[in-house]
């Protein structure tokens, strides 16, 4: 585990509450190439802040590494609807350009 997870996981302790805190955590899994993990963690921030896009968007681009390109289209496109209903123009951008790129694979 890395220092910086282990500092994350630390603050967490102390608030469970804060989605920002999940969100760093799971890119942090992430990064140390344990998907399922981060998938955990940003399901998790999701739990705790629905109208998360980024962490939509996260999950869908890890899904689709995992090869599960069906739950990855429902969970962009759950982001996307998110990201339109709260004006999010740049998220709703993103998470429809990954939607295409495993679309079109």
């Amino acid at each position: 585990m890395t220092d910086r997870l282990n500092q994350l996981k630390k603050l967490y302790q102390t608030d469970p509450n804060d989605s920002f805190l999940t969100y760093g955590i799971a890119l942090e899994y992430a990064k140390t190439d344990d998907i399922e993990e981060a998938i955990q963690w940003l399901d998790k921030t999701l739990s705790l802040n629905a109208d998360d896009c980024y962490s939509y968007f996260q999950k869908g681009k890890m899904l689709c590494e995992l090869g599960e390109d069906q739950q990855a289209i429902q969970i962009l496109q759950t982001g996307i609807t998110t990201a339109d209903r709260l004006g999010e123009a740049k998220a709703s951008s993103e998470l429809r350009e990954l939607l295409a790129s495993i679309e079109d694979a």
